[in-house]
């Protein structure tokens, strides 16, 4: 048997056992700690998910009677601004829970008492954003990250300010002033 026949026989093997029985799937973030922590990529996500209810809106309704051609086009613009919308929610929570989780101390929730229900906040909103189109969510999870950008950067003593984003949505970002 050649070589590119084994290699052919041994991935559909490892597939169908992948099948039976599934891998884990492996997530890490440096619990060293590093120290390199930004909640910057969370913003950028929520901005994401706004976006992606921008699109959304735009898109409309299926048009009466529209070619084959034309609501395949539909359908693959409103599935693939859904997929984004709900990974970018996602990913929001996921920065979110990695800064609050290993990053925070005790001492920085005693500063910001409302650490805790600010991250309950954004949690539940970006599940909520993952299950709907709705624009005034989609703000709310942003503001609410905003807080948390802030909280965060108050805890190393750095200023911040509103900038505007510079992205086609629209909208502002917390950064370091």
């Amino acid at each position: 048997m050649s070589r590119p026949a084994i290699r052919s026989l041994t991935s559909r093997a490892l597939r169908a056992l992948d099948r039976i029985a599934p891998p884990r799937t492996a997530h890490a973030h440096c619990d060293i700690p590093c120290g390199i922590y930004d909640p910057h990529l969370a913003q950028i996500a929520a901005l994401t998910v706004i976006r992606m209810d921008q699109l959304i809106e735009a898109l409309g309704e299926l048009p009466q009677g529209a070619s084959k051609a034309d609501a395949d086009k539909w359908h693959n613009s409103f599935s693939r601004y859904v997929a984004v919308k709900e990974e970018h929610a996602e990913l929001c929570k996921r920065e979110v829970r990695v800064i609050w989780g290993d990053y925070f101390k005790p001492e920085h929730t005693e500063k910001h008492k409302d650490l805790h229900a600010t991250v309950w906040n954004i949690m539940k909103l970006a599940s909520k954003n993952r299950q709907e189109v709705n624009a005034q969510a989609a703000q709310e999870l942003l503001a609410a990250v905003h807080t948390f950008a802030a909280a965060f950067w108050d805890t190393k003593g750095v200023a911040t300010k509103k900038q505007p984003s510079n992205q086609a949505v629209g909208g502002e970002i917390v950064v370091p002033a």
